[in-house]
């Protein structure tokens, strides 16, 4: 089982962001947070660390309610996160299968749910290439 799912595009990082955050919408998620990972570490002092990167934090409402109604320790790994960056002079768009976080709790009913979770996460990813 594969820890993430990561797909390269030719599109630039902002046109990246602006595509995937359309379809999430589409599919009823919505951007939490988004950190620009370079400029927060520069923020902070920290100047090694230069490639364009960005890390969202990404929801569905019902969804997450469904699965911490389940089990709380869900909220350890929620909200779910994508990644927009740039590696070798690629922009790659990438998230932990939820899939993959889940498998740690030992409840099938919770991974049907976490799959059903990955597969439109993944569908809006490929939507967004």
């Amino acid at each position: 089982m594969d820890f993430h799912y990561t797909v390269t595009t030719n599109k630039s990082i902002n046109e990246a962001l602006r595509v995937l955050e359309q379809n999430l919408r589409e599919h009823n998620y919505g951007i939490l947070w988004q950190l620009d990972l370079p400029a927060k570490l520069r923020e902070k002092g920290v100047d090694g660390y230069k490639n364009p990167f960005q890390v969202l934090e990404v929801c569905n409402p019902s969804e997450a309610a469904r699965v911490i109604s389940r089990n709380e320790l869900v909220g350890y790994f929620l909200p779910c996160k994508i990644t927009v960056y740039e590696s070798n002079g690629k922009t790659k768009i990438g998230l932990p299968k939820p899939t993959y976080l889940v498998h740690a709790l030992d409840d099938a009913d919770l991974m049907e749910i976490a799959q059903q979770i990955e597969e439109t996460l993944i569908r809006v990813i490929d939507q967004s290439m």
